[in-house]
């Protein structure tokens, strides 16, 4: 998985009015759990629109007035009108301790069915697992160029190593949909295929 770095600022005081004045110093504030006490901080708010308007997940290093810790960003809140962070909760990562991620689907190859006038279908765009942080991917990457018309690969499908799937394993996460005008390959084709 990808790391990125962040430097906050340690907040000491903590409610509506001094997360207002935060937000009108360009910051975004941050929250930092999961070792039983929370570290309330406050990063440049054009540091973290990086890691949260990007397609990756990142494990991010934050350095809080010189102490570093590994997290992930967890859950954050954005403003209704102007689309800008509003708070950020960070999630603090152990080496032991299994953690819970969406990770971005990415699909390579060209499928045989949508060559042939298929449509290509994609529920999902990211994936919910669970795993160690060492064990984490980077993306769920999907091989689709042998599916044809009518095929799909659904959760149980998949199998990467170190980590598990929080998604219904019969859900589809790439299908090939018959298209008006598809062709539909006969059997002379997959006979000329073979030899």
């Amino acid at each position: 998985m990808k790391t990125a770095q962040l430097s906050g600022s340690s907040r000491t005081n903590v409610g509506k009015k001094d997360a207002a004045a935060t937000r009108n110093a360009g910051m975004v504030p941050c929250v930092l759990y999961g070792t039983g006490e929370q570290t309330h901080f406050s990063v440049r708010s054009v540091d973290v629109e990086k890691l949260i308007f990007s397609p990756d997940v990142y494990q991010v290093e934050l350095n809080l007035d010189g102490t570093k810790k590994m997290a992930i960003i967890q859950a954050l809140q954005m403003h209704p009108v102007t689309d800008t962070a509003h708070h950020v909760d960070f999630l603090e990562l152990k080496e032991d301790k299994p953690v819970k991620v969406s990770l971005p689907l990415r699909i390579t190859g060209s499928a045989i069915g949508v060559m042939n006038g298929g449509k290509l279908r994609t529920p999902y765009r990211s994936l919910r697992v669970i795993g160690l942080p060492g064990n984490l991917p980077e993306a769920i990457t999907i091989e689709i160029s042998k599916l044809r018309i009518g095929q799909s690969i659904r959760v149980s499908d998949i199998n990467p190593e170190g980590i598990e799937f929080l998604e219904p394993a019969n859900a589809v996460v790439v299908a090939i949909k018959m298209a008006r005008g598809a062709v539909k390959p006969t059997e002379t084709d997959d006979e000329e295929e073979e030899a």
